[in-house]
């Protein structure tokens, strides 16, 4: 057990001192939300049309849901359309996410990490075998994605996309991003056991005994993988759950190419 934990506690630390900062932003934009909410909207020179949106009870307030009717650049699994993917759409939505910057991001600092900690010593250190770590990191990632977003949602008629909760407290934003790692949406519309979202990432880190060092390839080593991989994924959702405030707080529309509307029909 002590193996694990050190191996787990730094990611867990970087994981969070890296969301803090925007967890705390997110929520300050969604206070500030509720503040101003009844003021009239700055003028703009240019309105561009967005999908109509539900109301949820409460209501939510225009930013957030002309924010959630686009297609996210960081996070392409970000659902901004309910309607439901055919397996084609997800297999590319398992490509969009593989090369998202998010996910690029993710598997640098994850590769920085395991060499700062040697982690997987079979590949030494030096920029060789970071490029070592970086590639078999991004392997796991696709492979992950491949399982997870596309071959078990398709079988299962799940739905891989992440539906953030339209309103709620802070608590309530953190609680519906840690439940959807065990309950997912369904092709239909419903909600099912997270099968795909547990067993894909398990099966990912099966593969990836065909590739890691032989020092790698034990029980003990894919399942604690396996649990670093999905404290990675809940953190994410975390992140995803407060991303229209982040994207609004930070204005990354203006820096992103892609950040803004699509211009492609929302409901492909």
């Amino acid at each position: 057990m002590e193996p694990i934990i050190r191996v787990l506690y730094p990611r867990l630390f970087l994981v969070v001192a890296a969301l803090f900062p925007l967890l705390v932003t997110g929520s300050a934009s969604i206070a500030q939300q509720r503040i101003v909410a009844n003021l009239p909207d700055a003028p703009t020179p240019k309105q561009q049309p967005s999908a109509p949106q539900e109301k949820g009870k409460g209501g939510l307030s225009k930013t957030t849901v002309i924010i959630l009717g686009r297609r996210s650049f960081f996070f392409p699994d970000l659902a901004y359309t309910r309607k439901p993917l055919n397996s084609g759409q997800k297999f590319l939505l398992a490509a969009d996410v593989t090369i998202a910057p998010s996910d690029l991001i993710v598997t640098a600092v994850s590769a920085a990490i395991s060499q700062a900690n040697d982690s997987w010593p079979g590949y030494g250190q030096g920029w060789e075998a970071y490029g070592k770590r970086y590639g078999a990191t991004m392997a796991l990632n696709a492979s992950t994605n491949v399982f997870g977003v596309f071959l078990l949602p398709s079988v299962l008629h799940h739905d891989p996309r992440y539906f953030p909760l339209a309103h709620g407290s802070f608590k309530q934003h953190v609680g519906h991003a840690l439940k959807r790692i065990v309950v997912t949406p369904t092709d239909v519309g419903g909600e099912a056991p997270n099968i795909s979202g547990l067993l894909g990432p398990l099966g990912a880190e099966g593969l990836s005994n065909t590739y890691l060092p032989d020092a790698e390839r034990t029980t003990g080593k894919t399942f604690e993988r396996y649990g670093i991989q999905m404290a990675v994924i809940a953190g994410g959702n975390v992140v995803k759950e407060f991303w229209p405030a982040i994207f609004k707080r930070l204005r990354i529309g203006k820096i992103a190419p892609g950040a803004g509307p699509s211009t492609r029909n929302p409901n492909p």
